[in-house]
């Protein structure tokens, strides 16, 4: 697939470019006081915080020699930094059919909630030197964006969040083999997703990406209304993905949808936790802000694994 084409912004549909004004405002402000965020490895390298001192080796730097140490000692000892580490994230949003559906006219559809924590997740990351990139998809990639990190980033990542959904049916198995093969490097994936698709083929996707030895984060994005299910009186369902109206009385379905709901995260959770894979249950209702303290610790968490991996710590 050919990288997506871009058009000047003035010719973009007004509708759009409010849309992307609007994203980029309520990004910075979820993001706003998580700066203090910002963390850095145990892997020792050459850079600007001081962490311990090492014997000199033949070969090792001379200007990095503690002259004050030798000067106290008659011995040689290398000054030894923590390294920034830098992530390449990659943000793979859901732009299904289904990421339409809200249940509060006043609140955020899924998808709108989905961009939200994206564009946040991807400016927070910016501003701490990683590289970001993107993959929107329904039943296919649609948009995909490979990681950067320079002034203009942030700006088309939002852009691309921005153009909203489109008709079709969510196919996470065919669209995380896709994503897997267009990854050149190790990167740590944050999928959003209601995944609304058949269980056995997310779990197969998610393990591709586990056996390609990616770092994966799953936010499955629920509307309240589908966790909590408070329908009342007689209520016609529309199908978002698959077609049909179905005209019910909730009260009676709602023991066994919240049962299915239920069984359906559990075995999701199960998957991921043998896959090492973080799984969280998100809903509308909900901070964002909280999504984005668990993506800061888990950030930093892959940040000491990786490190401890490369220096032989365990």
């Amino acid at each position: 697939m050919q990288e997506p084409t871009r058009e000047p912004e003035d010719c973009l549909d007004p509708k759009v470019l409010a849309r992307i004004g609007g994203l980029e405002l309520r990004a910075r402000l979820i993001v706003e006081g998580f700066f203090n965020g910002m963390h850095r490895s145990p892997h020792r390298g050459v850079s600007v915080e001081f962490a311990d001192h090492r014997a000199y080796a033949q070969g090792d730097d001379l200007r990095h020699i503690d002259w004050k140490v030798f000067g106290r000692t008659d011995k040689y000892y290398i000054k030894e930094y923590e390294q920034e580490t830098n992530l390449e994230l990659v943000l793979v949003v859901d732009c299904s059919e289904s990421m339409q559906y809200g249940s509060d006219a006043a609140g955020l559809t899924k998808h709108e909630y989905a961009t939200a924590l994206a564009g946040a997740a991807s400016y927070l990351a910016l501003q701490q030197h990683d590289s970001v990139g993107m993959a929107l998809f329904d039943d296919a990639i649609t948009k995909f964006i490979r990681p950067a990190n320079n002034s203009q980033q942030w700006r088309l990542l939002v852009r691309e969040l921005a153009a909203g959904t489109g008709p079709g049916k969510t196919s996470l198995e065919g669209v995380l083999a896709e994503l897997a093969d267009r990854l050149q490097h190790r990167a740590l994936v944050i999928l959003v997703s209601d995944l609304f698709d058949d269980e056995r083929g997310v779990i197969r996707g998610l393990r591709l990406l586990h056996h390609r030895r990616h770092d994966v984060i799953v936010w499955n994005l629920w509307d309240q209304a589908e966790l909590d299910f408070a329908f009342t009186g007689p209520t016609a369902f529309d199908g978002l993905e698959e077609g049909g109206r179905l005209l019910t009385e909730p009260h009676s379905l709602r023991p066994r949808y919240l049962e299915e709901v239920d069984e359906f995260q559990s075995r999701v959770r199960h998957a991921c936790g043998r896959m090492q894979i973080d799984y969280a249950v998100l809903s509308t209702a909900s901070s964002l802000g909280v999504a984005l303290s668990e993506f800061l610790a888990t950030r930093s968490a892959r940040l000491r694994q990786r490190s401890s991996r490369v220096s032989g710590r365990r």
